[in-house]
């Protein structure tokens, strides 16, 4: 979260564009309109109508429930067995939704703010004034914050235990069913610490003034919360509800020009790598053909091919493709991108008007022609993406600084890389054994964060997907996509899953201008802050006296993101109670000023068992993964990772479990069982383990992982396995290699990586196989419909090479006695002997420990399975 240096941008030139008519080549237009995935759905969730079969399973909010086990129905007719990647991206499964605007009022823009944790002495007052609401909600419920505990423990020493820890998820931009309370005025604020009026706020209702609950401060609401009774401040939503949105229409930005529905106008520019080879030029063309055939009809697109030159393509004639080309060797001037932008060429041009030129552009791609390996290939990403800048500012790029025409929303910008950026401004060499290469690499990254800082600053977000087998120095890329709010994504090629990715980049709603303030009672302290945002120096005093508060700038406000904040007692806690308040500020992509404001009640225990109870396993691990994998930058640092982990498990037992009579060995708190498996697949899965062969990969995976909603970072960290049961229903199983029984099908979940194992005597079967096939492909549509970025899938028999991305995710329980095998997997009682020995013999033995031999071997008792 350290604010990164601003890098100075790097020398430029003046080469003048030149037009050069490109002759299409006949359009290969797919079929069929492709369908955007609903956003206002939970992530990774089975419909409600396939569930059975009694096992625990933990919702999305971390809580834990003895409701039944998903089973899925059977889907209609199974198709063919098909190869594990398809090569076609045509046509993608995805469904309609653009979500409609909601009715604003004026107002003016929000005062911002930075956190307190104080009192002014007017405690007594607690006792005095009646809450605007009693128990009617409990206490830390809301879907955009998750906390790891839902008590805090009021001794310091206990609470600030390292190895545990406390902390909370805040999803800014996650969808909340039902809809949050809107509130079309001004809120009420604390004028000590800018805090906000809520459900826990003790009101006068006879004078209408009410109590921070954060630095006690008594507050006037100019007579709007005088009541009759205390029933009647259930009329206000924000004294009756935990969330709330104020909507304000009070723009203050120059050039904003109101538009009916900003979000399908803001523009999109793909940029595309032309040094490809025919195989997969074939699949990007098939995946751009769907792409601009799944755009709305208003919205702006445009399109830019790098090589060793930048073409800008022109849509102002009609059923031709031609292009402006600029040099690629330097940053283009001023004065080049003037003549581009005031040219008679347009570079930005609705769907309904520039559909049939987008085909005929994408069919006249040719693959490379020159015999240069594929790491060698000159492209000037750095150049083209400045040029979309350019074109998406437009003549206002010549306006002071800060001040851009906005079309509306978050503009996108979405590289299509086949390779490394290996010329002109932001290159390094081709080689690593170049012999100025760590000097180039450094340069080359400072003026890739610059170029993500430029974009960020107008309202630009840089996706870049990457593809193929050539290494693309992600190092290198990485801080242009993140400095723009942005991500990074590999694929094994340019076929279905970057096609979806290319699309939900695209479909996925971003707000802009984002801040999030947080504010908690006087007793806690925020130590660390993980997410896609930076902190804000805000200096609002004038308006707040003691306004502490911690602000983090948002990059952008998405649904799929989520911030991971650690916390801390400052001193032992006396109070029955603390408040936590976040307030998300932003402009959403209708332009409406939202300031979300969520308010957390948790209550203050004693007893560390009744704490430990509270604890949400799940979150709690999600918590302790981002914090180890900040840490985790390279692969020796992820083995170190490896061994705090083990430390940790080895503190928790020792300070909260207990010791084993007359042994060394300690007992693992019971109320927490399920929190050392889940750090156990931490330490085996691809985040830090040896899984993943390539450090690249790492990285994405590492970025991505940090950033990631609470859902996926849960996959990503343990993955979720579905066995397919007769009938077309699934039993979710502990995953385990248990699991590999050969006369089932498996599906395995591991967030950025779906896996459908095929065993080898249900593969015999033709029609069997088939038709398990497609009730798995089924079930992976529906967990994986909303994910972003779309997951790799793959598919595959028993004993085939590719079988081993899946072994290598189960826990090896194998090598465990019975007794225990079947108490961690109780559905082995339900094989007879004969499957049992079949199961044993089809194992290979191997080094890696079980999980039970793993925690015996830190001197802690295994947890008994919940």
């Amino acid at each position: 979260m350290a604010t990164p240096p601003q890098a100075s941008p790097g020398n430029s030139a003046s080469p003048d564009p030149n037009k050069s008519p490109i002759v299409p080549a006949p359009p290969t237009i797919s079929s069929g309109a492709p369908r955007f995935p609903p956003p206002n759905l939970q992530h990774d969730q089975i419909p409600s109508h396939l569930i059975k079969n009694p096992t625990l399973l933990s919702l999305a909010n971390g809580v834990k429930t003895g409701s039944p086990i998903p089973h899925l129905s059977t889907p209609p007719g199974p198709p063919v067995f098909t190869s594990p990647v398809r090569p076609a991206a045509v046509p993608f499964r995805t469904s309609p939704a653009t979500p409609q605007p909601v009715a604003l009022s004026s107002g003016s823009s929000l005062p911002t703010s930075s956190p307190p944790h104080f009192s002014n002495g007017s405690v007594e007052l607690q006792q005095q004034l009646p809450s605007a609401i009693e128990e009617s909600v409990p206490d830390g419920a809301s879907p955009c914050v998750l906390f790891s505990a839902h008590k805090v423990l009021k001794h310091k020493k206990q609470a600030n235990v390292a190895s545990l820890g406390f902390g909370v998820l805040v999803s800014p931009g996650r969808e909340t069913s039902p809809g949050p309370q809107v509130i079309q005025r001004d809120p009420h604020r604390c004028l000590n610490c800018g805090a906000y009026s809520n459900l826990y706020s003790n009101i006068l209702i006879g004078s209408g003034q009410w109590q921070c609950v954060i630095c006690r401060n008594l507050n006037g609401s100019e007579g709007e919360y005088v009541a009759s009774s205390k029933e009647e401040l259930r009329n206000f939503p924000e004294l009756s509800s935990p969330l709330v949105d104020f909507i304000q229409t009070g723009n203050k930005r120059p050039s904003f020009v109101p538009v009916t529905d900003s979000r399908t106008s803001a523009p999109v520019v793909l940029v595309i790598d032309e040094c490809l080879d025919e195989p997969h030029l074939q699949h990007l063309q098939s995946s751009l053909h769907a792409f601009v055939d799944s755009l709305p009809p208003t919205t702006k697109i445009g399109i830019i091919l790098y090589g060793r030159t930048v073409s800008v393509y022109d849509f102002s004639q009609e059923s031709v493709a031609s292009a402006d080309v600029i040099p690629g060797g330097t940053s283009p001037t001023q004065e080049t991108l003037k003549a581009l932008i005031y040219g008679t060429g347009i570079y930005l041009s609705p769907m309904h008007a520039s559909k049939e030129v987008a085909h005929l552009i994408f069919s006249s791609l040719r693959p490379f022609k020159l015999n240069v390996p594929e790491a060698s290939r000159d492209r000037c990403l750095g150049t083209a993406v400045k040029s979309a800048l350019a074109i998406i500012q437009g003549p206002s790029a010549e306006m002071s600084r800060g001040v851009v025409k906005k079309p509306g929303g978050n503009s996108r910008i979405i590289v299509c890389a086949g390779g490394p950026n290996t010329y002109g401004p932001g290159s390094v060499p081709h080689s690593h054994t170049h012999p100025n290469y760590p000097h180039k690499e450094k340069t080359a990254l400072k003026w890739m964060e610059y170029l993500g800082r430029e974009a960020h600053q107008h309202n630009a977000v840089v996706d870049i997907l990457c593809a193929g087998t050539c290494p693309v120095r992600v190092p290198v890329l990485q801080p242009l996509a993140k400095a723009s709010g942005g991500v990074l994504v590999l694929h094994d090629d340019f076929g279905e899953a970057f096609g979806v990715n290319l699309q939900r980049a695209f479909a996925r709603a971003a707000g802009s201008h984002g801040l999030l303030e947080i504010r908690c009672s006087d007793d806690i302290l925020v130590t660390q802050v993980v997410g896609p945002g930076e902190e804000a120096h805000m200096d609002t005093h004038e308006t707040f006296k003691n306004d502490i508060s911690l602000c983090i700038n948002m990059l952008s406000v998405e649904e799929t993101q989520c911030f991971s904040i650690s916390m801390e007692n400052k001193h032992d806690i006396k109070s029955d109670f603390v408040f936590f308040q976040f307030a998300i500020c932003y402009s959403n992509v209708w332009q409406a000023d939202i300031a979300r404001v969520i308010t957390i009640r948790l209550p203050t225990v004693e007893s560390v068992s009744a704490y430990l109870q509270s604890v949400q396993d799940e979150v709690a691990v999600v918590l302790i993964a981002k914090r180890t994998l900040l840490r985790a930058k390279s692969y020796s640092d992820a083995i170190d990772m490896r061994t705090t982990l083990d430390e940790r498990v080895k503190d928790i037992a020792l300070k909260f479990g207990s010791q084993v009579p007359k042994s060394k060995l300690y007992r693992f708190p019971k109320e927490i069982s399920l929190l050392p498996e889940l750090l156990f697949h931490l330490r085996r899965g691809p985040l830090l383990g040896s899984i993943v062969g390539h450090e690249d990969e790492r990285s994405v995976l590492r970025n991505l992982f940090l950033n990631a909603s609470f859902d996926l970072s849960l996959r990503m960290v343990a993955p979720r396995c579905l066995m397919h049961r007769e009938g077309g229903t699934f039993e979710e199983l502990p995953a385990y290699d248990l699991a590999m029984q050969s006369d089932t099908a498996v599906v395995l979940d591991h967030g950025t990586d779906v896996f459908i194992w095929l065993g080898a005597d249900l593969a015999a079967d033709e029609g069997r196989s088939a038709a398990a096939l497609a009730a798995c492909r089924t079930l992976t549509e529906e967990l994986t419909e909303l994910r972003f970025p779309a997951p790799r899938i793959l598919a595959f028999k028993e004993g085939s090479s590719q079988a081993r991305y899946f072994v290598s995710r189960l826990i090896p329980a194998h090598k465990d006695p019975p007794y225990e095998q079947e108490a961690r997997f109780p559905q082995l009682r339900t094989l007879t002997t004969e499957q049992r020995t079949k199961l044993k013999s089809s194992f290979i033995r191997f080094d890696d420990p079980s999980f039970c031999e793993w925690i015996r071997s830190l001197k802690v008792v295994p947890p008994e399975p919940s």
